[in-house]
């Protein structure tokens, strides 16, 4: 009989640790930080630049439930010169997560993300030089995307995710505040790559 209470009281700790990153109270901290670039093979070819950092913050509103937000900002430079050739933008990004324990040290969570970025689009000429504001953008969307969790310590935990659904509608607008035909795009996609997942870090206290 006190084997089995042992048993039952090592259990009960297993699944107080695996669950104290995720109790309600506690919070995660995190966020991405993303840059590439591309370059054409061709003489005396520019290269294409895009930057993005979105830092950040949820709160635990029950156990394993989370909201929060990211805020941020992403920049992209085209290789070739035209009138929307750069783009800045103000990015932000409430999300809500749900965790699923699955073993002492990872868990299996699904995130519902509604991305928005409010910017600017400007000239850019033959040397990629920014010129004069060209329009005003506006990129709304929402995403579904799974992944796990793996926890080295309490503190920390390494993020594995993976593109699920997702669907964005990108506008841009004059001076007059005309929409730009030709310059907005609405993209949906579904589907993930086992193979290719995001890797993030998150904070937890």
């Amino acid at each position: 009989m006190k084997k089995i209470f042992l048993s039952i009281a090592l259990l009960g700790g297993i699944v107080l640790t695996s669950q104290a990153q995720t109790d309600k109270g506690q919070f995660i901290v995190g966020g991405n930080v993303q840059y590439s670039t591309s370059k054409s093979d061709a003489d005396n070819a520019k290269a294409s630049h895009s930057f993005s950092i979105v830092p950040n913050v949820g709160y635990f509103v029950d156990n394993n439930i989370a909201v929060g937000t990211g805020i941020g900002y992403q920049s992209a430079k085209s290789a070739n010169p035209g009138n929307y050739g750069k783009r800045e933008a103000f990015v932000i990004s409430p999300f809500g997560r749900y965790y699923v324990p699955v073993a002492e040290k990872f868990k299996f969570f699904g995130q519902l993300s509604v991305p928005m970025a409010f910017g600017t689009t400007k000239a850019t000429d033959a040397d990629l030089e920014v010129g004069d504001k060209t329009g005003s953008s506006t990129s709304i969307g929402v995403a579904l995307s799974p992944g796990f969790a793996y926890y080295p310590s309490k503190k920390i935990g390494i993020e594995f995710a993976l593109n699920g659904a997702s669907y964005n509608h990108y506008t841009l607008e004059d001076a007059d505040g005309n929409e730009i035909k030709g310059q907005g795009s609405e993209d949906f996609s579904i589907g993930t790559d086992f193979f290719s997942p995001s890797i993030g870090i998150q904070f937890h206290f």
